[in-house]
């Protein structure tokens, strides 16, 4: 018996071996694919199609930090979209008041959004539980009446003008090149060790404590460097839109992200861009007055229909389509 067990064991051992080396060259090809595509697209799309598909990589890199605090550090925020104004303001105001160029706004917004969201997290989850989302739902409800009181730097509720860069495609290749940068970082972090004990920390704090991990440190870092993403992506939204007001970074803005990262799939990194479409249509495409209402109803479907979001679904997809193959 003991024999025969052991023999399944390594033809399921062999199955799954095999299954990898199927998805690996499907997954580069599938990658090489989407590069292309994407530095067609600026030659291929009118003006207004090219300015919605740089929105969608904003958002993207906005829900990359969403996800590692939300899939891989197992927290809930509710603070992003605050995140995201402090960065799309500080690149306003460096380029419209100091006349800084484009690029050097993004390590500025990078850092400041850094620290805003280690000192945000930091004594959130010395407390744990849902502090975290608490205090970062204090921080969406205070940016903005925040920023529309300074408004000798911010232009107050009236918002603040910006100029944008005169050739599209050029804006486009720039965001492109932050996004693919972003996403880079986002992988080759979350494989490195400290993404290895937030994962470990996130399924069981305890047992990560007694094997030496700090889990309060490993969360507020990982908080802190998706509110990084979330700066980097508000600057790049400025880049794009030129024009920032207080009003577009309120709590809605938050919870549509929540969502859009729910619904893309947390986790995984087709999650966010998937996710940055449907934020690109809820807050564009959807009445103003509505988005909270289908955020939640496409939550519920999502849940119910596909638990691990649509890149989950669309993984199984290829996956039965492989093993059929075979």
């Amino acid at each position: 018996m003991n024999a025969v067990a052991a023999g399944r064991r390594r033809v399921a051992v062999g199955q799954v071996a095999g299954d990898r080396r199927q998805v690996w060259p499907w997954r580069r090809t599938a990658l090489a694919a989407v590069l292309l595509l994407a530095a067609a697209l600026p030659f291929v799309l009118p003006p207004y199609r090219l300015f919605q598909v740089t929105l969608v990589l904003v958002y993207a890199v906005a829900l990359l930090g969403l996800d590692l605090v939300a899939g891989h550090g197992g927290q809930i925020s509710l603070g992003h979209g605050a995140f995201f104004g402090v960065g799309a303001y500080t690149a306003a105001v460096l380029i419209s008041r100091v006349g800084l160029p484009y690029p050097l706004t993004l390590p500025v917004a990078a850092l400041l959004a850094f620290g805003l969201g280690l000192a945000a997290a930091r004594p959130a989850l010395r407390l744990r539980g849902l502090y975290l989302a608490m205090i970062s739902f204090t921080v969406a409800v205070v940016v903005p009446p925040l920023l529309k009181r300074l408004s000798g730097l911010t232009g107050g509720a009236m918002g603040l003008p910006v100029p944008t860069p005169d050739d599209d495609q050029v804006l486009y290749f720039l965001v492109l090149a932050v996004t693919v940068a972003a996403f880079a970082g986002v992988r080759n972090l979350t494989r490195s060790r400290a993404g290895r004990a937030l994962l470990a920390v996130k399924a069981h704090p305890a047992a990560a404590e007694v094997l030496g991990m700090r889990p309060a440190t490993y969360q507020a870092h990982a908080f802190a460097w998706s509110a990084m993403y979330a700066g980097v992506a508000g600057a790049l939204y400025t880049w794009t839109v030129g024009f920032v007001a207080p009003d577009s970074f309120g709590l809605a803005l938050s919870i549509t992200m929540l969502a859009g990262a729910v619904i893309g799939g947390l986790g995984s990194l087709a999650g966010p861009l998937i996710g940055a479409v449907v934020v690109l249509a809820l807050t564009s495409e959807v009445n103003p007055a509505a988005p909270g209402l289908v955020s939640g109803a496409l939550l519920i479907v999502v849940i119910c229909l596909a638990p691990t979001g649509l890149s989950g679904l669309l993984r199984r997809a290829a996956g039965s389509l492989l093993r059929r193959r075979s």
